[in-house]
């Protein structure tokens, strides 16, 4: 029987093809025919067990910032040290900027922490009318419970038939 012009009763054996390492065979080819594997989700990256889990803002004092300054000063005369003061305080060139301006300017109030937020608005005067309002609120109110107190105990009186002395203020 011939197939191809080769008869199969021909005792050559054909060499078989050498599989480069991107060619799939054929029953791996029809494994994965029809079927969809999700590939597997990417892991998360671990967690560098040096860093702070909750970054802190840095406050520096004015002591602190004033004897930085006065050691970077001292060490200006030498190559690098500068650097090493940095590196050494865990600082950065522009907190060394920020201060020095702050200092050429005089503003001492500038060198001292600043407590974030809005400013109030209020002036003391202000403060003091607030004050005398709640204040005056307080007593009228005393007042008033007093009225109420006064007035039960004329009716109590009325009921008992207790004879209540005449009120010069009071309207008839």
């Amino acid at each position: 029987m011939k197939n191809n012009g080769i008869s199969s009763a021909s005792p050559t054996v054909l060499p078989t093809a050498a599989r480069r390492e991107a060619e799939r065979s054929e029953t791996d080819r029809s494994t994965v025919v029809g079927k969809t594997v999700a590939p597997e989700p990417p892991t998360p990256p671990r967690s560098d067990p040096e860093v702070v889990a909750d970054a802190k803002r840095r406050r520096f004092s004015a002591e602190y910032k004033q004897r930085i300054l006065a050691e970077a000063d001292a060490a200006a005369a030498q190559p690098g040290a500068i650097g090493a003061l940095l590196r050494r305080e865990g600082l950065y060139s522009s907190h060394l900027v920020t201060w020095r301006r702050e200092r050429q300017a005089g503003i001492v109030k500038g060198l001292t922490p600043q407590k974030r937020g809005r400013k109030s608005r209020r002036g003391p005067l202000e403060e003091e009318n607030q004050k005398l309002r709640r204040e005056n609120q307080r007593l009228t109110e005393e007042l008033r419970k007093a009225e109420i107190v006064i007035d039960v105990q004329k009716k109590v009186g009325a009921l008992l038939g207790w004879p209540l002395p005449k009120d010069p203020e009071e309207k008839p």
